[in-house]
């Protein structure tokens, strides 16, 4: 097996299972410490005592590049293979064109806009917006103008640079709803985005009024697409559990409807968000929905499957998922607010 390639897959399935980002970077930092090595060479280097030495690579990259070199799939990605859980067989995931909600090492994300749309072009998407934090949440390096700014010109870069069988990058924001429910970004900038996905990241445990307040003022605001992981809950993994925010449900997804924001059905497997009996409430309201991955890593940018699964269960239509239209129609359906 293609050692460089060994330790790609095992980064990733690593990020599938939310593994600490210390231990999949380890995997990432070896295989850019053989890039462009050609077997020889690394066979070289291992029994020379080189490769052991090299900066980047540690006792179990050093084994994975070893066994992968020697011409077999190592011992480490057998095991990650034959534990990850299999996706679910859903149809509505295969509507699915593009991904509304991911983040790369702009903001809390692991791996650069490339390595991100790389990933998703071998996974088919037509479309994948950028939406890193905004500067409020600097727990997560959200970004200032200037950044954002930055990172804006990137992407039209990719778009430009890239044939025409790769992703279409859509500029966007994860933007903090802050507490009087106004969005945290520039009027400017967020007009010349794609994609606003609001959310709401702090005082999550707000009396009701005041939660549902603050989530009606982002959701009646021109510039946002989608309400992002409505109740904030944490319901498994290393960040331990968390309930739900309280709000009038009613309320807020009929301000959705009304204002044709979609309500994010986010697919990590720690969040699981919304609740089923608010899917069903949101449908029942005439909502849109937007399935994405949040994905902070490569590895993540599956999790739309179990998402898909999620609403397909509670009986939306793919017509009413935004992620399953082609570009030409969601970019109309974006900019109608704006």
């Amino acid at each position: 097996m293609e050692p460089q390639a060994a330790l790609n897959e095992i980064a990733f399935l690593l990020e599938y299972d939310l593994a600490p980002r210390f231990k999949v970077q380890a995997f990432r930092r070896a295989a850019s410490a053989i890039e462009g090595m050609t077997d020889a060479q690394l066979r070289e280097r291992i029994a020379d005592g080189r490769l052991a030495r090299t900066k980047g690579i540690g006792d179990r990259t050093f084994q994975v590049i070893t066994q992968a070199v020697e011409g077999g799939v190592p011992d480490y990605l057998v095991a990650l293979r034959d534990r990850r859980p299999e996706l679910p067989d859903s149809p509505l995931a295969e509507e699915l064109r593009g991904d509304l909600h991911t983040h790369t090492e702009w903001s809390d994300g692991t791996v650069p806009i490339a390595a991100m749309a790389d990933a998703a072009t071998a996974l088919g998407r037509e479309y994948l917006a950028i939406t890193d934090h905004s500067p409020h949440l600097t727990v997560a390096n959200g970004l200032s103008v200037e950044r954002l700014q930055q990172q804006l010109s990137d992407i039209e870069e990719w778009n430009q640079t890239t044939d025409d069988a790769a992703v279409t990058l859509l500029k966007g924001i994860e933007v903090d709803i802050l507490e009087d429910g106004s969005l945290d970004q520039t009027r400017e900038m967020l007009g010349r985005l794609d994609v606003v996905t609001a959310s709401v990241h702090s005082k999550l445990r707000a009396d009701a009024p005041t939660m549902t307040a603050r989530m009606l003022g982002a959701v009646r605001d021109p510039a946002t697409n989608v309400l992002g992981h409505c109740t904030g809950r944490l319901v498994r993994g290393s960040r331990g559990t968390r309930p739900q925010s309280e709000f009038d449900a009613e309320k807020v997804f009929a301000a959705c409807a009304a204002n044709d924001v979609a309500v994010e059905i986010n697919s990590r497997p720690e969040r699981q968000d919304p609740p089923d009996a608010l899917i069903a409430m949101a449908l029942d309201a005439g909502c849109l929905f937007s399935i994405d991955s949040d994905a902070h890593a490569p590895g993540h940018l599956a999790f739309v499957a179990l998402g898909a699964a999620r609403a397909e269960a509670a009986g939306v239509p793919a017509d009413r998922v935004v992620t399953t239209w082609p570009l030409p129609r969601l970019r109309d359906w974006l900019a109608s607010r704006r």
